[in-house]
């Protein structure tokens, strides 16, 4: 109960930061930037942390100071770049892609599982497509023209 509570104010959130970042581009984007840099900061500092700390390997030769650096600094990060991910709706998208999502729900196979018929199937396919695509274009167009040419009933 309590996660659904969360999850559906964690969703009315994205939608409304979503919806008035869309009108401003390049915040979006800096924002996004901004979180995935935070994110995989993290990732880095706290393997870093784990590496050299717990596992003793690297001899010290790390991107952080481990000696000043607390524990927390690292899961922190991740934390602070996958709620902003989050709530700006980014972070699925940033590290999937969409067209690995929109496969996955088509149920369709990868590239590299496709045989070589397939693809060229899917590749006739979408040439049929764009063939009618055409041909509805210029039936519009003869459309328009007699529709102009019309005299004003």
């Amino acid at each position: 109960m309590l996660f659904k509570k969360i999850y559906g104010f964690g969703d009315k959130l994205e939608d409304v930061v979503r919806g008035k970042l869309s009108h401003y581009p390049l915040v979006y984007a800096f924002v996004g930037g901004i979180g995935i840099i935070v994110f995989w900061r993290g990732v880095w500092h706290t393997t870093d942390y784990l590496m050299g700390r717990l596992l003793a390997i690297g001899g010290g030769d790390s991107t952080t100071d481990l000696v000043s650096a607390a524990w927390w600094d690292g899961p922190l990060s991740v934390l602070i770049g996958m709620v902003l991910l989050l709530a700006v709706g980014l972070f699925v998208s940033s590290f999937i892609g969409n067209e690995i999502i929109i496969s996955g729900l088509k149920r369709e196979k990868k590239m590299i599982e496709k045989t070589e018929d397939e693809v060229g199937a899917e590749l006739d396919e979408d040439k049929a497509i764009k063939r009618e695509i055409h041909e509805m274009g210029s039936r519009l167009k003869r459309i328009e023209e007699v529709l102009k040419n019309r005299p004003n009933a």
